[in-house]
């Protein structure tokens, strides 16, 4: 886990200068062209920047140990982070439509088109390859906010190819209003991106249950792994971060011994680890005859 740690914390820093880059990138190409549609495109990197920073320093505070105050550790702090993204992504998008609609009154064909539409496309080639990367290590290690700049990321993506389609148009064309038009509609499409950031991240800080793949995956580690118990129920899931909790009610004989009924608890334990990594189990253990509460599981005996 602390080698996983270091590697998501290492990868959250390099995004930092490799957005610095990027931004580099996307301005110069409006510098050479003058076109809103790539200035645009521009503003949008630059909350990729602010972006990145916050993403490295909340993975950090995310990776502390449970401590007095939070002894549950501190995973959700990545879906404030990814929440905090989520808006800067439809603030990026306001920007934009701040800056096409003056352009819409009195529309111009970019200068240096071309140079421009190169520059534009090298800084989306290295956005896509980092956005997958990020998205890809993000889901694997269970970091909201690493798959949240990664999602960020791809949006921009999204915007610098619409930028450069709609630019070829308005070259084929000579029709100027096409460039404001096409922010526009390339700010629309962010806003959507950004709402569903935030949706992700709001049901995260509600508690969300782990997936439907991964509760079969809980409920068949149990059943096979009960051996000594008289029934399992109350079966809940959280999801906090790259942290799982999983708690449940054992049934046992009344005459069981608490060594025995430990030994069957750690067995479960570790079978509910096993078949997804990183959870933290709670186990209630119950005498027969106790009133059952919850869903119960058929142990298959």
């Amino acid at each position: 886990m602390a080698d996983n740690n270091t590697f998501v914390r290492r990868l959250a820093l390099f995004g930092i200068p490799l957005a610095f880059g990027v931004m580099g990138l996307k301005l110069c190409a409006w510098w050479v062209t003058g076109s809103v549609a790539l200035l645009s495109d521009a503003l949008e990197s630059t909350v990729n920047v602010i972006a990145a920073f916050l993403a490295y320093f909340v993975i950090r505070y995310a990776q502390k140990p449970a401590d007095d105050d939070h002894p549950y550790g501190h995973h959700k702090a990545e879906y404030l982070s990814a929440v905090l993204e989520g808006v800067l992504i439809v603030v990026a998008a306001l920007l934009i439509i701040r800056e096409a609609i003056p352009a819409l009154q009195n529309p111009t064909l970019p200068d240096a088109p071309f140079l421009g539409l190169a520059i534009n496309g090298l800084a989306a080639v290295i956005n896509a390859a980092w956005a997958t990367l990020l998205i890809r290590v993000g889901r694997s290690h269970r970091s909201p906010a690493l798959s949240a700049d990664g999602q960020h990321i791809m949006s921009d993506v999204v915007t610098s190819v619409g930028v450069i389609i709609g630019l070829l148009l308005v070259l084929a064309t000579g029709y100027a209003i096409l460039d404001p038009v096409l922010a526009i509609l390339v700010a629309l499409n962010i806003i959507w991106q950004g709402w569903k950031v935030i949706a992700q991240s709001v049901a995260g800080l509600m508690d969300v249950a782990v997936s439907t793949e991964e509760a079969e995956a809980i409920r068949q580690a149990i059943k096979e792994n009960s051996e000594g118990s008289l029934g399992v129920h109350y079966l809940r899931s959280r999801r906090a971060g790259a942290a799982t909790f999983v708690a449940f009610d054992l049934v046992v004989p009344s005459k069981m011994s608490v060594r025995d009924a430990h030994v069957i608890c750690d067995r479960l334990e570790m079978a509910v680890h096993k078949a997804v990594p990183g959870t933290r189990v709670t186990i209630h253990v119950e005498p027969e005859n106790e009133m059952a509460h919850g869903a119960g599981i058929e142990l298959g005996r």
